[in-house]
């Protein structure tokens, strides 16, 4: 079971932060550092200092580790054009030496759409799939050849298709609920699956889902990789938890029922229970950036257990 750590800076995180948070991942031994994608905070955090743009985060990022693989949960596809993004992405991964993975979304959250001047399409499903052929398109024409795409949303003629990332083919992650395009958009072009804050019950169901569709698409079901992304609350004893609990203004019980909270041997467990329906990797949503011990001791107690 991998662990990988990810944040939330829109709640309000500098670089600088997130720089502190990166090398303690990689430190650590956690396998992946990744962050979300969005302009505008959410709940009652006031964002301050304000929100840091995820690719501009992560080729910064790119320089300053060695180790970890860095992405998005999720990019989203209303914020680039696919063209520019594949652009990006491939610059970054060639400045990490190959260790990016783009985990790419329709976009959601209509508000910081209005907030920063963005477009929000109604058909923003019908666009993602054609983002996803596109960036995916772009990495994998020849050099030497051009590339073209004749779409409702996006037309390309005589692409030269470069920048070509370092690896030879950078993961593409993606998510979500959806009980029937979800799935079939994943089977077609994704690496990894992944489905954010769900239950046991829940995460079993779309699994199932995703991999019927992929056999269904001639891949296979285990072609792909299978994550859960859950909020992380461990401490040492009941205060310990109830402190971080409060300090990212969540109540235990809750966090117990819909995330990995409680004691490190609690949390062991119920990652077991999530292994056992087919999740190979867990993202560990960590609200609270100042607080490294807590990073620390998931490290030492529930990663080691793991491991």
């Amino acid at each position: 079971m991998d662990l990988r750590i990810f944040t939330e800076p829109q709640q309000g995180a500098t670089y600088d932060t997130l720089l502190t948070v990166a090398k303690a991942t990689e430190d650590l031994g956690f396998d992946a550092f990744f962050r979300s994608d969005h302009y505008l905070c959410m709940g009652g955090s006031d964002g301050l200092p304000g929100p840091t743009d995820a690719w501009i985060t992560l080729a910064g990022l790119a320089r300053e580790t060695k180790r970890i693989r860095l992405g998005t949960l999720m990019t989203a596809g209303t914020f680039r054009l696919p063209g520019v993004l594949a652009i990006q992405v491939a610059q970054v991964d060639q400045m990490s030496g190959g260790r990016v993975e783009l985990g790419l979304g329709a976009g959601w959250f209509e508000e910081e759409h209005r907030a920063y001047g963005i477009p929000f399409p109604k058909e923003k499903f019908a666009r993602l799939e054609e983002q996803l052929a596109i960036v995916t398109g772009l990495w994998a024409a020849e050099v030497g050849k051009t590339f073209d795409f004749h779409g409702t949303y996006y037309d390309l003629t005589d692409s030269p298709a470069l920048p070509k990332p370092a690896q030879q083919k950078v993961p593409v992650l993606i998510g979500g609920h959806g009980a029937t395009r979800t799935p079939r958009l994943a089977a077609r072009y994704a690496d990894e699956f992944n489905i954010p804050f769900a239950s046991v019950e829940d995460s079993e169901r779309q699994f199932g889902r995703v991999r019927a569709a992929a056999q269904a698409a001639g891949r296979g079901a285990d072609a792909l990789t299978y994550s859960n992304a859950l909020v992380a609350c461990v401490g040492r004893d009941d205060q310990e938890v109830a402190r971080r609990a409060a300090a990212i203004g969540r109540e235990v019980d809750e966090l117990k029922a819909n995330g990995l909270a409680g004691s490190p041997a609690e949390v062991v467990d119920k990652i077991g229970r999530y292994a056992g329906i087919g999740s190979q990797r867990i993202y560990l949503q960590v609200l609270d950036l100042d607080d490294l011990d807590h990073l620390e001791l998931i490290s030492a107690q529930v990663q080691s257990q793991l491991s």
